[in-house]
């Protein structure tokens, strides 16, 4: 029998699945790099929504296509080889735009167990091939992005943040998985029945893994996102009319705008600031600096925020809490609430601030390092 071109390339597809898979996935990340905005919009609720639609779909429907090994139309052989890629595609993005919102989040670093996933799922698309292992694989990759959803989203519908508010994002990823689970079991109990323990074991692992990591304020604080922070010799509050409010500097003349703004001035930083040195503020006896901050809420979410300033102790090699100041943050601005605070007369040393939700989880952080001595003539000045 002739093979046409299409025939030909569906053969294609269907030797190099596994990689087709991988790719579909990668294609995922890249696709929603450039979708995503904030939070809270319905736009990305909605595609959000359709991700984890589609992925259980398709997981259902391969279920479902192997539970009746008797149906083997070329239809349904080409969909049953496809359908992987199609879950897998889904995965990706949910992944990707998972990463983009927890990236936002807090510190970079505290975002390392979903790198540990993305890795995982590659490893998975290669080593598992058996359809048990592979159900069991994505069933429970499956729940890890219900749970990972429902933890900023919960959030984003009842405007509160905390430890009650995410673990009744827990109980709701609980409950949308178990009607899941009864449907796949409605399908084919048979099929079902062969890995129900094992999917059941891994759901709950990443329950537990995902609650220890969020105690342990391992997790970033998600709805809530570090927009813009800095530290400033001062700092001038321009609301649109009124009296301008400036601290380390005289009330002086400044253009106004339609929208409040803060202006700061700041020593022009070094090109090691690029390497990861922290700027270096030099600060005269008596004088003070101020760290500003930015931090991105949902709309109606409002809560209080802490600005935490440590100071290292060489001696001890560790950091000392010096101040905590209370900075209350109101949801719905673009680019974030803004406050700030300050601290006077410094001592020399390595300085951060520490950004943390009520709860203690840190949303960002500000690291600069106090000199001595007059501040240079020529300071920047920065629209904030």
């Amino acid at each position: 029998m002739l093979k046409t071109p299409i025939t030909a390339w569906l053969h294609t597809l269907k030797a190099y699945e596994r990689h087709i898979s991988a790719a579909a996935m990668a294609g995922g990340f890249a696709f929603d790099d450039f979708t995503y905005g904030r939070v809270d919009r319905p736009v990305t609720q909605t595609l959000l929504i359709v991700y984890l639609g589609m992925a259980a779909l398709s997981i259902v429907a391969l279920h479902w296509l192997e539970a009746h090994q008797e149906w083997q139309s070329k239809f349904v052989v080409k969909l049953r080889g496809l359908l992987p890629a199609l879950t897998q595609f889904m995965l990706g993005s949910l992944w990707s735009a998972f990463l983009v919102f927890y990236a936002r989040s807090g510190v970079l670093a505290a975002s390392w167990p979903f790198l540990l996933v993305l890795a995982a799922i590659f490893i998975g698309n290669e080593v598992f091939k058996q359809y048990h292992a592979r159900l069991i694989f994505t069933t429970t990759l499956f729940f890890f992005a219900l749970i990972s959803y429902a933890a900023f989203m919960v959030p984003v519908f009842t405007h509160t943040i905390g430890e009650i508010t995410f673990l009744g994002s827990g109980v709701a990823a609980v409950t949308v998985f178990a009607g899941f689970l009864w449907l796949l079991n409605k399908l084919s109990r048979a099929k079902l029945g062969e890995v129900k323990w094992q999917i059941a074991f891994g759901a709950l692992a990443v329950y537990t893994t995902i609650t220890v990591l969020y105690f342990l304020n391992v997790l970033p604080p998600l709805p809530l996102a570090m927009q813009n922070s800095g530290v400033y010799h001062s700092l001038c509050r321009v609301p649109p009319k009124g009296r301008i409010k400036c601290i380390g500097e005289e009330s002086k003349p400044l253009a106004r705008t339609a929208g409040l703004y803060y202006r700061g001035l700041e020593e022009p930083p070094s090109w090691t600031v690029w390497l990861g040195v922290p700027p270096v503020v030099h600060v005269a006896p008596g004088e003070q600096v101020v760290v500003f901050g930015a931090v991105f809420a949902p709309i109606s979410l409002d809560t209080m925020t802490y600005h935490v300033w440590q100071r290292y102790d060489d001696k001890t090699g560790t950091w000392k809490t010096v101040q905590r100041v209370d900075n209350f943050l109101r949801g719905g601005r673009e680019k974030g609430y803004r406050g700030f605070s300050l601290k006077s007369d410094p001592r020399p040393g390595l300085w951060r601030v520490d950004f943390e939700t009520v709860d203690g989880r840190l949303i960002g952080r500000t690291v600069f390092t106090v000199q001595r001595g007059p501040a240079p003539a020529a300071l920047e000045s920065v629209i904030l």
